[in-house]
């Protein structure tokens, strides 16, 4: 489901493209990967950190899954967003000229009829919404699945449970993340009960209820 009227500051997981100048092709301390491979024609991923005025905490990928580097961007050089919701809005992986090469595309072709269903927006990240997005070649036959749900309230463990199940059966791994109000969690653990790893601007906090509005400070 689009997310259809878009928060002024960008959030984690949403694709940015950029305009102007990109300063870290020049600089000596980022590495080699980055400054040989960047083409700004590909977009930059929101990252979990502290936004400061108008810089935007993003990561960029590189070729490998180990090459990731962090970094700043100022709000005013972005000249376009996408969100998780926009992207699986579109479903792209029906056209996608690897389709049949690449389990992660199959299983969302699988599962997004009953995502659809559900009573929470969801969304695609991770290296299917990127190549998705991009049209860069970020996935392989062995690539993961990772999904986004939007729950600003605790949602159906019973509908959970049955997400789970069906991604059990498909040909390839599936991660979803919860986005609550305090960040993000790994459903697999939410289902473990007790307390739970919640991803947060400001670092890694362990909580029992990220949709306790005080637990969101």
């Amino acid at each position: 489901m689009a997310r259809l009227s878009p928060p002024a500051t960008p959030q984690a997981h949403d694709l940015l493209w950029l305009t102007g100048d990109w300063p870290w092709l020049d600089n000596p301390a980022l590495p080699e990967w980055l400054r040989d491979d960047w083409q700004p024609s590909r977009p930059v991923v929101v990252r979990r950190d502290q936004a400061t005025g108008q810089r935007i905490p993003v990561g960029i990928r590189g070729r490998l899954r180990s090459q990731r580097q962090a970094l700043w961007v100022e709000l005013a050089t972005i000249c376009r967003s996408l969100s998780p919701e926009q992207l699986a809005a579109r479903q792209d992986w029906q056209r996608h000229p690897r389709y049949r090469l690449l389990p992660p595309l199959q299983a969302l072709q699988q599962l997004h009829p009953w995502l659809d269903d559900l009573e929470m927006d969801w969304g695609i990240t991770g290296g299917v919404g990127y190549e998705l997005a991009s049209g860069w070649p970020a996935l392989g036959p062995g690539s993961d699945l990772d999904l986004l749900l939007r729950t600003p309230h605790p949602p159906s463990m019973t509908a959970l449970h049955q997400l789970v199940r069906r991604t059990q059966k498909l040909g390839c791994r599936v991660d979803i993340q919860l986005e609550t109000p305090a960040g993000g969690i790994a459903l697999q653990e939410w289902l473990r009960g007790g307390k739970v790893m919640v991803k947060t601007g400001s670092g890694p906090r362990l909580l029992h209820m990220p949709w306790n509005v005080e637990s969101a400070q």
